[in-house]
């Protein structure tokens, strides 16, 4: 050690002291940068694995709860990832439109990356030029109010469910099951067309597992370096559910192929394959064998894959199954539970249409109360409660630092029941839409960011039109052709409003009643 004593006064400070005055000025400076960079408020993280015991918790109703004690912007550390919950119409505005560019990209977990192909689909795909293209694809060709196959499947499938429940008059009937078949029925018919129904088993099926391992916990989502040990013991099942998906789908597309039935062999024509099949650019499937005819804007650019055809109907079947089915039976529950609500909407119908026939496409324009009616069943149970966004870059939110990669979760249930934005807001009270109303302006189609059940900005929802025609449809058509009541005697206030948690928000008990036809006019 005599190499110490040795030192000049100069020497130790180059090799001692120097260091030190480094170190303290670089964590001055660190702490400098975190006050600048100071995240939202929120709970406490544990080393690692951050705020992750509080998972059960992460529920449209328990996000609700942490605003309460946090506010309408709080942040939680899941193992290395942030999340950002929002709960207030002021800050979904800046999400959603104000800084949209930042927010546009979409949070997706191991499973949903494998199972859309890595994210070849339009719901999960980041925002750029491919996003642009499927969005472009989806509001030109596959929700288009010109695809008149998809609109005549809503009203044929409304009309064989009314005929369903007529049969059953007297009688207590499921209408949440009758419901969900509907909008499966829909759905499927127009991604597949009417051919192609004696795979709708195999296919519902196929879709459970789909929701299952989309709503799963993975551990390697949170922390990255357990991901390739499979502590979950997904992997397997996400392997087979890809697997059985390939198989279904391909053997829908080479039907579509050998009976030659393109979207572009007339305007509108076709269902939603044939339609893709129009842009595919896959080497298994012959290269757009559709032919000319396709729309201008989208023909020269627009190549579509196999993947992206498959990954595409798993969106198109569960944003158009489960989220307009649950809404419906959400709709005629409420109306059940307040049957002078019901009483009004019938009242319309009555004077509007008239007793001696069903409800048809030109009268839903004529009913201001039943879109009061949706207004209200969409702002107490929106189709998607908790909208998920992800941050393409750093940002500012509120003064607050949100880091690019943060998942954020726009809470749409809890902005819809705000007591600040809502009078009564726990109350079923669709007058509060009627003209005279105090909130007679407010619309849903993303302008008011007190009511967003379909979003906002660049990521609303593309099959909006197409949902809410189902909705109001297949609402008036059951309320004008029956009168209901609910079994055993049961008391209107004592019907359970209780919602099952997961990535919609359906009823926890599918809603029973009994019909009696209102009509002078037969509806079988």
């Amino acid at each position: 050690m005599s190499w110490i004593r040795d030192l000049s006064l100069s020497h130790f400070f180059l090799f001692f002291l120097f260091p030190l005055a480094a170190l303290m000025t670089l964590t001055t400076a660190s702490r400098r940068r975190r006050r600048r960079r100071q995240l939202p408020p929120g709970p406490t993280p544990l080393p690692i694995i951050g705020n992750m015991l509080m998972m059960g918790q992460l529920t449209h109703r328990g996000l609700a709860k942490l605003a309460e004690h946090y506010g309408g912007l709080f942040h939680l550390r899941l193992g290395f990832h942030h999340a950002v919950a929002v709960s207030s119409p002021e800050m979904a505005k800046q999400v959603l439109q104000v800084q949209d560019n930042v927010f546009s990209n979409r949070p997706a977990t191991i499973a949903i990356s494998y199972l859309t192909y890595d994210r070849a689909d339009m719901a999960f795909a980041h925002y750029g030029p491919f996003w642009r293209q499927m969005r472009k694809l989806c509001v030109m060709k596959l929700f288009s109010r010109k695809r008149a196959e998809s609109w005549a499947s809503v009203r044929d499938e409304v009309d064989a469910m009314v005929a369903a429940v007529a049969r059953k008059a007297g009688s207590p009937v499921n209408v949440g099951e009758l419901i969900f078949n509907l909008t499966m029925n829909i759905t499927f018919r127009a991604a597949f067309g009417a051919q192609s129904s004696e795979n709708q088993g195999e296919f519902i099926a196929l879709l459970q597992e789909f929701s299952k391992l989309f709503g799963a916990f993975n551990v390697g989502d949170f922390i990255p370096w357990l991901k390739s040990f499979d502590l979950n013991g997904i992997n397997g099942r996400l392997k087979k559910a890809r697997n059985s998906l390939d198989g279904f789908v391909d053997r829908i597309i080479d039907e579509h192929k050998a009976r030659r039935k393109v979207a572009d062999s007339g305007a509108g024509a076709g269902d939603m394959v044939d339609d893709m099949l129009a842009f595919l650019a896959d080497p298994k499937g012959g290269g757009g064998s559709g032919g000319g005819g396709r729309d201008d804007e989208l023909q020269g650019y627009l190549k579509l894959t196999r993947e992206n055809i498959k990954a595409i109907i798993m969106d198109v079947m569960f944003g158009g199954t489960e989220t307009v089915a649950s809404a419906i039976e959400w709709a005629m529950a409420e109306m059940i539970r307040s049957p002078s609500e019901m009483k009004t909407l019938q009242t319309e119908l009555a004077g509007t249409v008239g007793l001696r026939r069903k409800v048809d496409d030109s009268d839903l324009d004529s009913l201001p109360y039943l879109k009061c009616i949706v207004k209200e069943t969409l702002r107490l149970h929106p189709p998607i409660p908790l909208l998920l966004h992800e941050t393409a870059a750093d940002c500012q939110l509120a003064g607050y630092f949100i880091p690019a990669g943060a998942q954020v979760m726009v809470n749409v249930w809890a902005i819809g029941r705000s007591s600040a934005a809502w009078k009564d807001a726990g109350e079923f009270r669709p007058s509060r839409f009627a003209s005279g109303g105090q909130d007679a302006g407010i619309d849903f189609r993303g302008g008011f960011f007190e009511l967003i059940p379909f979003g906002s900005g660049r990521r609303s929802c593309p099959g909006m039109q197409l949902g809410l025609y189902a909705l109001e449809l297949a609402v008036s058509q059951l309320s004008h052709c029956f009168d209901w009541e609910l079994p055993g005697g049961m008391k209107p206030s004592e019907l359970s409003m209780e919602d099952v948690v997961g990535l919609t928000a359906p009823r926890a008990v599918r809603l029973v009643a009994i019909p009696t036809p209102r009509l002078a006019c037969k509806i079988d």
